[in-house]
């Protein structure tokens, strides 16, 4: 069993949902940190998080949650498991304007 600490980083340059991390196959990933930041000098934008499990049911984390402008927060107060092949997915209300970092422990299972 192998665990390693990573980190992803995506630039919400759209309004489209983008992917911003799958579990790989025969892995269970622990979320530790799940920073964004706007960059935007005068507008707020909101930011929505959708987690998709195997079975391709999506599920809300964060609904149009407000991210003010010129600020960065962090969303999670606790820890989240996911779980092998479970996606996490990211939209910008505008483009161009957040920065989303999410960083995990990886534990494989082989």
């Amino acid at each position: 069993m192998a665990n390693r600490y990573k980190n992803v980083k995506v630039d919400l340059t759209t309004t489209n949902a983008t992917t911003l991390y799958t579990v790989p196959a025969e892995t269970v990933s622990i979320i530790k940190s799940f920073i964004v930041s706007n960059d935007d000098a005068s507008n707020a934008c909101e930011l929505t998080v959708t987690l998709t499990n195997a079975a391709g049911a999506a599920f809300s984390l964060f609904k149009q949650k407000d991210v003010a402008a010129k600020t960065t927060t962090e969303l999670l107060t606790q820890p989240l498991i996911v779980d092998e092949s479970e996606i996490i997915k990211v939209q910008a209300e505008n483009a161009n304007d957040l920065h989303v970092i999410l960083s995990f422990l990886e534990i494989s299972r082989d």
